[in-house]
């Protein structure tokens, strides 16, 4: 018996800005009426994709976001709080974003700053006269220039 080649699936992780799920069942997962939804949208508290048939497509993202408006507006907080509320979390999620990233950098910096200031006090300890600074170096290191 011959045995047929199967390929195995690789299974590619949706993110959580995936569009998955109809309006319907968007609504039902956020425990909504459909119309709130189209009302939402309309407003600009939530931004579903779309399909190539042009129905609303929601995600994971927006069913957390449909449930955090519910869980404000639930509180007394009308639609324009709950539109405040919403920008000034997504401000501080990309001012979040950006302080990682300059942390990052600062700390690449400060090691490439440590580096060079430990390469001059290596040059500074080692007596050189015509030979090059960096030659010394690579020697100390057991390294040859260039590598």
């Amino acid at each position: 018996m011959k045995r047929k080649k199967t390929q195995k699936k690789t299974e590619t992780p949706m993110s959580s800005d995936t569009p998955l799920y109809m309006i319907s069942v968007a609504a039902e997962l956020a425990g909504m009426h459909p119309q709130t939804l189209r009302v939402y949208e309309q407003k600009g508290l939530v931004n579903p994709g779309r399909s190539s048939g042009n129905t609303r497509m929601y995600s994971q993202d927006d069913i957390e976001r449909l449930n955090l408006i519910a869980e404000l507006t639930r509180e007394g907080i009308n639609l324009a709080g709950v539109m405040r509320i919403l920008d000034l979390m997504e401000r501080q999620l990309n001012m979040d974003q950006e302080i990682e990233a300059m942390m990052k950098k600062m700390r690449r910096l400060e090691n490439e700053a440590h580096e060079l200031r430990m390469q001059r006090k290596i040059y500074d300890l080692v007596p050189y006269e015509e030979q090059d600074p960096k030659e010394i170096f690579c020697a100390l290191l057991g390294k040859k220039l260039g590598e």
